[in-house]
Order: C-alpha cells, then structure tokens, then sequence
C-alpha cells in the first residue's frame, strides 16, 4: 500500500509538473545569423574620392579657379592659385570644404564652392565572364550590369553567388548575385565556377 501511494504522490507531481511547463511559454528561438551570401544584403558607402577620378571644382565668380582636375598619384589635386588640395579619401562634400578653407587663407573671403565628379575610378571583374577586364563605372551600377558589360557569364558561371573586394579592403566578402547587389568605383568582382 505504501508503495502504491508513493506511486500515485510521484504521478500526481510530474502531471502537474508537465502542466506547469506546458504553460510556461518557450523562449523565443534566436534568429539565425545572416551570414550566408543569399541573406547578405551590400550596402555601398558614400562615395571617397581616390586616386584617377577627375572632379570638376566650381568657384562662383572665379572663372580662373574654376575647371576639371585629377585627383594624383599623391591623392590630391593640384588647383590654380592655392596649389595641391587633399581629395583621396574625403567625400565630395569634404573635398568642397576643403577647398573652401584654403581659398579662405588670403585669397577669397567667402567663397562658394561646388564639385562633382566627372569620371569615377574603374572597376574590375574576373572569373567566368566573357571579358575579364578593366572597366569603367557607371552610376548605380548593379553586379548584373558589370557581368552584362564584360559580355556576360561563361556556362561555368556560378550565378548565385559573387564574390567582391573593395578597394581598401585586405578580403572579398561573398553577396547574392541579384540586380540589388551594387558595386563601388574601385571594385574588384569575381564570379565564381559552379561546381554541378
């Protein structure tokens, strides 16, 4: 008998054990890392001048400042009356204002500058495409357009994945190959080889 109640005591506390973390609610499961390239979505940075772009420098009132100039080897540009301004690496907005400030040192007293870029740094694609090259950027360019402009993918052609390294990164990271995945001036693509 002692044993049967032991038996039912035992019953009784898991049943109303089960019931209790029946209505416990669950922790909710944590969402899985976006780390596969069909999850990764690339967003492009604004833009920094670097090395081969040719920007067009506006200098209201000024016709002799005004003009197209290169961005050197040394990452600046080489500007009328106040000689090499720094450009690699700053936004056009930073490059505007650094060209304000120097105008500002004894030449100008309030100067309204304005510069867009003409002609943007190249981009580079390799692997299973047609044409494997150097190729001009374009505004808004999308990894499809690139693949389209180097004549289109080899039958080899992985057409789900692209791999792309930025110019001031050590390593590609690899993004969906969709019409959203843009590319930067400076962009080294790779499109891989499929392996089915």
């Amino acid at each position: 008998m002692r044993h049967f109640l032991r038996l039912c005591a035992m019953s009784l506390v898991l049943a109303f054990g089960g019931v209790a973390c029946a209505q416990t609610p669950a922790a909710p499961a944590a969402a899985p890392a976006a780390t596969s390239a069909e999850n990764t979505v690339r967003t492009v940075p604004e833009y920094r001048l670097g090395v081969a772009d040719k920007v067009r420098v506006n200098v209201f009132g000024e016709e002799a400042l005004t003009g197209e100039f290169l961005v050197g080897g040394g990452g600046k540009v080489s500007l009328p009356l106040i000689g090499e301004v720094q450009a690699a690496g700053l936004t056009i907005s930073e490059f505007q204002n650094e060209v304000s400030n120097e105008l500002r040192k004894g030449y100008i007293k309030e100067p309204r500058v304005s510069a867009e870029v003409l002609n943007y740094r190249p981009f580079y694609i390799l692997g299973e495409v047609n044409k494997p090259g150097e190729y001009p950027y374009t505004n808004n360019l999308s990894v499809l357009n690139a693949v389209a402009t180097a004549e289109g993918f080899t039958y080899r052609a992985n057409k789900k994945v692209v791999f792309i390294k930025r110019a001031e990164d050590p390593a590609e990271q690899s993004y969906p190959l969709t019409p959203l995945t843009k590319v930067a001036p400076g962009d080294t693509i790779r499109i891989g080889e499929r392996y089915f």
